[in-house]
């Protein structure tokens, strides 16, 4: 017989004759109580510390993660590359490239511990300044302006933070796939995807805050899913499932403790949680106690660790900036009062007839009530009343009566006066003691503000003239302190808020965030507003001395020293007051809209014929936003297909890569649609974290893709995809890196034509490189661009040139404040005419024909004229630049008519650099002057059509209308 054959064993004997079965009380028979079932022993195992599990019984992974050695070779290989890639040439440039002359600067203020503020959260700028402290910054470099070299800077080790984040973030991605339950092979995509991915590159390369933004978002990604790989497992509130829920925590606070942006990053997780704990609440295993614990769990872990995270890092903050700093005046006096260098010592508490005083604006904080001996240049031109935000004599005024011709001098003596308070409807001047002049007012247009409803605020008088009626203002009482009675029924220093009612034209003194020009050394304006917003017209007394009033026994009082909570709070509203204000463009910012499809990208830095120009891999960014669309596309089918009664959902393989899928897509989803509701400037590295999750999302669509295929074939796949994304990189790296590049390898990658890096600007061939000596490129103050009439003549207006992103401004400029009717929160439709009204570019171009039109008459009596062309050298125009040149021309009333006269063309643009081009043609003669128009026509008129090229005819018609005798 064969030897697998299993013979019947032989019958059992019958049992003998009278044999009575004994009934039997249980199934089976008692288990020996030294024998252990599965169960226990697989506890006692637990409980055994010297207990080593075997390969059948070893527990799942922790957090789900399946990795073989061999995986953690390649995922150390992996990282060896992206060190070699964001790291390359870290040193270059050694000048400041673009928004790092914030960031740098920011970590100079922590150095010298002065007070600033900035719209973001403080982590990421602490990391870069703990960056900076290691590598010996001494703070005393300025980071003042893009393309500025570096002087005693450890620009390298600063910029090393991100760069090491961002070489971090490719083995968190790796994990993350995993951890999602993709394959090797899918893994090895994305991670290779992000490291090859030029705009993270670009971005983790310089002192900037996304690269730590990115890093901290994949971070609380990638705990999220191994906290939720361990709620799976069926073992709640154990040791690990508190570990990584925690950990998602933490890094959920440090992603919001880089940017606001973070809150989307916790919008995710919120969602995933609120899924989590609806199907945990449909389960009816289980119990409400049961449900609880985990609610209240996820709330601490979820809510309140973020929470105090986000929160200790401002604690952070205030204890490093200690000092008087540029930030100041966006804080309330109180907060400033904690600052050494602005602590106040403290003063009387009864403000009466006589009392000196300053006197301060509650609302903008712009400072304290100033006058100085400069005068209007229009208007009265009388001596300026402005806001200025720093403690100094001419901030003191002397409160006199205006009823009483005795003590309504400033020189009288009030030492043998009795004290008398100031109560509501006293009628009082205000003496400025440095000048000698009053506080007056009267019915003219202020200089900035120019309305019906504003009226001038100046100083006037002299010394022995006793004033008139415009010096007189009525006090009024707005509110007092609650915990001081009295503040309420008589000005009290500090306690009170107050206004001034102009007795003669009832307007109340006011200011808003209007500065003056340079004649007004930039200072806040002051008017006196009829139509006054009630926050803007309030009044405090800050410093009180009176004569009669003993310094040793009278009441003083001083600020009170707010807490943390008071000072962490204000600064949230600063920020984010100042965050919404950020609504100038940009000449490189974009909308939501267009980041996707990537149609731009952002100029960083130009200098020495090399660019760096944040564009992302075409490859990867189309590739991923291909995912998005797929998902949603597929997805939709799956519930028409649901609702016509097919049974998709039950099968295991589509809700696997339902669930990995619809994470990542919200994600996706989350982290770039609240940006269609923001009106501020955004630049395309705001799209960074949603692109993060439109990666991994495609990597999820590709392993269900290739979820049938063999693993050689996927594999296949896969390499042939990272080929291609690794040759796009190499493709745009000069971009990256600012390495030279040629004009023809340059015009050959704008596969977009509305990617505006300039080709022009890169030499036309390597050899042109060797031996270039790097030069500071020379900032230009202002670039001809507008416009303007002035008695009837055209004339040139200077406007500054935008070198740095204003996004993270330290200072608010407000536009001039509407009329409202005063104290009742209408809103009339009344505007001021300094409203600034965009232009279409085509209406400009109309505007400045009709100037050449208009002074062609003029220009042939042989005036000087000016006609600014595009310059035919200029090597560095970017599209929306060019479509942003004017032609300006400039007829000088200071030269008398003459035929001797010679006229000067001047061909004049502006670089994305900033540099200024100018290149004068100069000629004795109207023939010499044509002939070379026509050398410069000819030069250009191979060009391709450009958005220039409109403006190139409109130099032909003006030659035309110049030189009629010439044709």
């Amino acid at each position: 017989m064969s030897g697998k054959f299993r013979g019947r064993r032989a019958p059992s004997p019958l049992p003998a004759a009278g044999y009575q079965p004994q009934p039997s009380t249980q199934r089976f028979p008692p288990r020996p109580h030294d024998i252990l079932d599965a169960d226990e022993r697989r506890d006692a195992a637990r409980l055994d510390p010297k207990h080593v599990p075997s390969r059948r019984t070893a527990r799942p992974p922790s957090g789900g993660l399946r990795i073989t050695a061999g995986e953690w070779k390649l995922l150390i290989g992996i990282c060896v590359i992206a060190v070699l890639v964001r790291l390359f040439r870290l040193s270059r440039p050694n000048s400041v490239v673009f928004d790092e002359v914030h960031f740098g600067k920011f970590a100079a203020k922590y150095i010298k511990t002065q007070y600033y503020v900035d719209v973001h959260p403080p982590l990421a700028k602490l990391l870069i300044t703990l960056a900076a402290f290691v590598g010996g910054y001494d703070g005393q470099f300025d980071f003042k302006d893009i393309g500025k070299p570096f002087e005693n800077v450890p620009y390298v080790m600063m910029r090393l933070l991100p760069a090491t984040l961002g070489v971090a973030l490719v083995p968190v991605a790796y994990l993350t796939l995993r951890a999602l339950d993709c394959r090797a092979t899918t893994a090895l995509l994305g991670s290779l995807f992000v490291t090859f991915e030029n705009g993270l590159i670009t971005q983790s390369r310089h002192i900037l805050l996304d690269s730590p933004l990115l890093f901290f978002t994949a971070l609380s990604a990638f705990f999220w899913v191994a906290f939720s790989n361990e709620n799976d497992k069926g073992e709640p509130f154990s040791e690990i499932w508190w570990v990584w829920l925690t950990l998602t925590g933490l890094a959920l606070g440090a992603v919001v403790s880089c940017k606001w942006v973070g809150l989307f990053t916790i919008a995710t997780i919120g969602f995933s949680t609120i899924k989590q704990l609806w199907d945990l609440l449909g389960d009816v295993r289980v119990p409400p106690k049961l449900f609880v614990r985990h609610f209240v769990a996820r709330a601490i872990c979820l809510i309140a660790v973020p929470i105090l995270f986000y929160m200790s890092m401002f604690q952070i903050h205030f204890m490093i900036l200690q000092s008087s700093g540029e930030g100041d005046g966006f804080m309330s006096s109180e907060f400033q009062h904690t600052l050494s260098g602005r602590k106040m010592a403290d003063t009387l508490a009864d403000v009466g007839i006589g009392s000196q005083v300053t006197i301060r604006h509650w609302n903008t904080q712009g400072g304290y009530l100033h006058s100085h001996a400069h005068n209007y240049p229009t208007g009265s031109k009388q001596q300026q009343i402005t806001l200025y935000p720093h403690r100094d004599s001419n901030n003191d005024w002397i409160i006199v009566n205006a009823t009483d011709g005795g003590n309504g001098d400033a020189s009288f003596d009030f030492t043998s006066s009795p004290f008398v308070p100031v109560t509501p409807g006293t009628r009082v001047r205000f003496h400025h003691i440095i000048t000698e002049k009053r506080l007056h007012s009267h019915e003219m247009r202020p200089p900035i503000s120019e309305v019906d409803f504003q009226n001038e605020v100046s100083g006037y008088g002299f010394p022995g003239f006793v004033g008139d009626a415009n010096d007189d203002w009525l006090v009024e009482i707005d509110e007092g302190d609650t915990r001081d009675r009295e503040s309420s029924r008589r000005l009290r220093t500090l306690r009170t808020k107050f206004r001034l009612r102009h007795a003669l034209t009832g307007c109340y003194l006011f200011s808003h965030k209007v500065k003056l020009p340079e004649w007004g050394f930039e200072q806040q304006e002051v008017t006196c507003n009829k139509n006054a917003v009630r926050a803007n017209s309030l009044w405090y007394i800050e410093t009180n001395l009176h004569p009669a009033l003993s310094e040793k026994t009278a009441e003083k009082v001083n600020y009170r020293k707010p807490g943390f909570l008071s000072k962490f709070f204000e600064l949230q509203y600063v920020m984010w007051t100042t965050n919404a204000g950020l609504t100038d463009r940009h000449s490189y910012d974009s909308r939501p809209s267009s980041w996707p499809r990537l149609t731009r990208g952002i100029n960083f830095w130009v200098k020495d014929n090399r660019q760096i120009y944040l564009i992302g891999n075409p490859v990867v960014w189309w590739l991923s936003t291909f995912a998005v669309l797929a998902y949603a596309a597929v997805r939709g089918l799956l519930i028409l297909r649901a609702k016509r009664g097919y049974q998709d959902f039950n099968h295991s393989v589509v809700v696997k890569y339902d669930q990995l899928c619809g994470f990542l897509a919200l994600g996706w989803g989350l982290h770039y649609f609240p940006f269609f509701l923001m009106q501020r400037q955004l630049f395309l590295h705001h799209y960074f974290p949603a692109l993060y999750f439109s990666i991994l999302l495609f990597c999820g669509v590709f392993d269900l893709a290739t979820s049938t295929l063999r693993p050689r074939i996927r594999f296949q796949i896969a390499i042939v995809l990272i080929l291609i994304s690794i040759y796009t990189f190499f493709h745009f790296s000069p971009l990256a890196y600012g390495n030279p590049w040629t004009k023809t390898k340059c015009q050959s990658a704008q596969w977009v034509k509305t990617w505006d890096f300039s080709c022009n600007d890169f030499l036309d061939d390597y050899s042109q490189y060797e031996g270039r000596v790097a030069a500071t490129p020379i900032k230009s103050a202002s670039v001809q661009t507008t416009v303007d009439f002035v008695r009837g003549a055209p004339v040139v207006v200077n406007e500054p040139v935008d070198e740095k992103p204003p996004e993270h401004a330290t200072s608010i400029v407000d536009k001039v404040e509407p009329g409202r009717d005063i104290f009742a929160g209408e809103e009339p439709n009344v505007e001021s005419k300094f409203s600034v009204e965009a232009i279409r570019p085509e209406e400009e171009v109309k505007q400045i024909s009709s100037v050449f039109r208009t002074d062609i008459a003029q220009a042939n009596h042989g005036k000087e004229q000016n006609v600014l062309l595009p310059n035919k050298n200029d090597a560095s125009v970017s599209t929306e630049k060019q479509a942003e040149t004017s032609i300006s021309t400039s007829l000088s009333t200071s030269t008398p008519p003459s035929s001797s006269t010679s006229p000067q063309i001047a061909v004049e643009d502006v670089s994305s650099s900033s540099l200024q081009t100018t290149t004068s043609i100069t000629s004795g003669s109207p023939s010499e002057v044509e002939q070379e128009l026509d050398e410069y026509t000819t030069s250009v008129a191979a060009k391709p059509a450009g958005p220039l090229d409109h403006l190139d005819a409109e130099a032909e018609r003006v030659r035309q209308e110049l030189f009629p005798a010439a044709d």
